[in-house]
Parts: structure tokens; sequence; C-alpha cells
């Protein structure tokens, strides 16, 4: 009998699946690559544009499983909830 406590991995593979788990690692592969992150994250953000997104450790294909919207209520809940601007909704 196995009495150690198992972690469930929901993401198979261990691809990132959240917006925050996904624009860590896409910013973590941008930075490996010599890249200014905030620069190519926006630049992908307003344009739509996967170029701006390097293929460097899978990050092109692990942004894209999110939509930007999403990406980007993601990005304004947390700058307003660190701002102590009402509740975030999730």
């Amino acid at each position: 009998m196995n009495d150690e406590t198992r972690k469930f991995d929901a993401a198979p593979g261990g691809d990132p699946q959240s917006p925050h788990e996904v624009l860590v690692a896409v910013y973590r592969a941008l930075e490996e690559k010599g890249y200014d992150p905030i620069r190519q994250l926006v630049g992908y953000l307003i344009s739509g544009e996967p170029a701006y997104i390097p293929r460097h450790n899978n990050a092109r294909a692990i942004i894209r499983k999110v939509p930007r919207d999403d990406l980007i209520e993601h990005l304004l809940t947390y700058y307003l909830e660190r701002e102590g601007l009402g509740e975030a909704r999730r």
C-alpha cells in the first residue's frame, strides 16, 4: 500500500493551461532568446501576429492555446487587483 500523496497534473505533458501559466512560460522563453519580453508580448497582444513569439520552448504554440482577449483580461484583472480597485472576476 502506497501512503504517499500524489500530485494531480491537470496538464498532461506539462503544457501551461491558465493565462497566468501561459504568460510566465512565454515570458521566460522570450528572455532566454534575448528578446524584450514586454515589447514582444505587447506586439502579439495588439496585433495577434504569432511571429512576435518565438518557437523556442514551444512558446508560440503555448500562447496560441489561450485566446488573446483572455490574456488581456487576465493582465488587466491582475493589475487592478494589485491597485486595490475592486474585486477581480475569475
